[in-house]
């Protein structure tokens, strides 16, 4: 198992430890509930330096990163963040990821622990038709190993990061990135992406930079009620807001026109990406199941893998998420639904050890603003 630079702080903050992605990560320290709560009304701070990190660069890296990714990555412009993609040409996905524009010739792409070396090799593999090189010290090199990152999630947030740097970061719009000297560190990238729904930043950081950065982000937070938040969390408040999680809610044998992402599938002219015919297709003609959200009716939780029923009991589809929403006292999850169950307001069943359990259908995100 790897460590990242800030297990010695999880540590001593008595955190429970679990191995995940090849890391050891803290899964919780005060407690699920708490620290969801923690970072809905006011500040928390995930370890996400488990994360991946490439770094493309070149003439040829938008066209590459166009034929790879499915999302139109020239409508960015330099400090917007995109989310996307990776087709694997089957009609699957390798990989969701975020796509950062530094420049035309230079980006940065922020992938899945689980599936680093699945997707480094999915990018080596398709670079060279580009005339882009792989590895250390080239047009393309994997920076995962030496990159730490904190999120930074939380209403609060924003305010209290502030107190770490000159540059105004309170003011940034949703997908945005700065460079910018912060906690004293020089060339740290701050974004504005969030997992959480919540709020807040990303900063990430050089791994000989992390101790400075997780002491100083704890100093500005404290008036602030900043407390350390570990992976659970980190899933019950993405699943409040509906967002996909891979291994889960997307996989190899998902479409993003089934798991409901048309909405980073561009079929703009002259972007000829992987399964782009294939993908196109389904958006056309339709697919025969669609990941939707549900809201439990009767009283339980739903896990992955839990069989969605009609109310005759025949199988209609699988959960593939599922928890007890902290905020809602409800069980919320995401499940791929035959077609005929896709109206909202739908009654579906879950089967829960057997019994079979009243839910609706409802679209994410299921905290309303």
């Amino acid at each position: 198992m790897k460590n990242t630079p800030f297990l010695k702080f999880h540590e001593a903050l008595g955190a429970r430890i679990i191995p995940f992605a090849g890391y050891n990560m803290p899964v919780e320290y005060s407690g699920i509930t708490d620290e969801h709560m923690t970072v809905r009304e006011k500040v928390g701070v995930f370890d996400v330096s488990h994360m991946g990190e490439f770094w493309v660069n070149g003439p040829h890296a938008l066209e590459f990163l166009q034929y790879v990714t499915s999302n139109d990555v020239s409508a960015l412009t330099d400090g917007k963040v995109q989310y996307t993609c990776f087709p694997n040409g089957k009609g699957g996905i390798v990989d969701d990821l975020l796509v950062y524009r530094f420049s035309r010739e230079k980006y940065l792409l922020v992938v899945n622990a689980s599936n680093i070396e699945k997707d480094w090799a999915w990018c080596v593999q398709h670079a060279s038709r580009f005339g882009i090189s792989a590895g250390p010290g080239n047009d393309m090199n994997n920076a995962s190993d030496g990159t730490a990152q904190l999120a930074v999630q939380g209403p609060l947030a924003l305010e209290a990061m502030q107190n770490l740097t000159s540059v105004k970061i309170t003011d940034m719009e949703y997908y945005t990135f700065k460079v910018l000297k912060f906690a004293g560190i020089p060339d740290v990238i701050l974004s504005t992406t969030g997992y959480t729904g919540a709020g807040g930043c990303e900063i990430y950081v050089r791994n000989a930079d992390a101790p400075r950065l997780w002491e100083e982000v704890f100093r500005a937070g404290a008036e602030y009620g900043i407390k350390p938040i570990g992976l659970g969390a980190r899933d019950t408040l993405r699943l409040e807001m509906g967002f996909c999680l891979y291994g889960n809610d997307i996989n190899d044998t998902t479409s993003p026109i089934e798991a409901g992402l048309g909405w980073i599938t561009k079929f703009v002219p002259g972007k000829d990406f992987i399964d782009r015919a294939l993908l196109l297709r389904q958006k056309e003609e339709g697919t025969a199941r669609r990941l939707k959200g549900f809201v439990m009716i009767d009283k339980a939780i739903p896990r992955q893998h839990y069989e969605v029923v009609d109310a005759s009991g025949k199988i209609i589809g699988e959960v593939t998420s599922g928890t007890m929403s902290p905020v809602l006292k409800q069980g919320i999850g995401m499940a791929y639904l035959n077609k005929d169950y896709w109206k909202n307001d739908s009654e579906i069943y879950i089967r829960v050890r057997g019994k079979e359990m009243k839910a609706r259908v409802t679209a994410p995100p299921f905290l309303k603003k």
